[in-house]
């Protein structure tokens, strides 16, 4: 800090020595030394304020950018429930009319839709073990169901090799 070499600390022992006299050089040493320790713990307590502050500040700019991506997750679900309602609404009002044209030209083996029970159920989850049957993928629903019938799920024919055989 003052770039202060072994010399020029001995010119200033020197120099103490002839102004102060060898009675009162060590009480100096004691008072100088005891000025320089205060000094420092003022300078430590300075800086570990002003890098608590800092801290405070990282954490309150942390905060502020926080609470703005959640409110900006707030409003995306706001606009996304509303779009729900608006289509839960539009498909409530398709039902009260009667079903649409593509629906009335699905096969009536289709399962029915079961109404939703939304004492217990939360908006867009369908009650447990219903199922939602589409216009367009009826017939792929049944294409399906007849692939997955495979002749393992049949009881094997009767073997006739397992009958007794006659002993000679």
């Amino acid at each position: 800090m003052f770039d202060v070499g072994f010399s020029e600390l001995l010119v200033i022992a020197v120099v103490a020595l002839l102004v102060l006299g060898p009675e009162r050089l060590p009480k100096a040493a004691r008072f100088a030394g005891l000025w320089v320790r205060k000094a420092r713990s003022h300078w430590n307590s300075v800086k570990a304020e002003f890098e608590r502050d800092l801290a405070d500040d990282d954490l309150k700019r942390s905060l502020r950018e926080t609470q703005d991506m959640l409110r900006d997750a707030q409003a995306s679900l706001r606009n996304a429930g509303t779009g729900l309602q608006q289509e839960l609404q539009g498909a409530g009002d398709a039902v009260m009319r009667g079903l649409p044209a593509a629906a009335s030209t699905a096969d009536s083996s289709a399962e029915p839709l079961l109404p939703l029970e939304s004492s217990r159920n939360l908006p867009g989850e369908l009650p447990a073990g219903a199922h939602v049957a589409h216009p367009e993928s009826a017939d792929e629903s049944r294409s399906e169901e007849q692939s997955m019938h495979t002749p393992m799920d049949e009881p094997p024919p009767p073997d006739d090799a397992d009958d007794e055989v006659p002993q000679r």
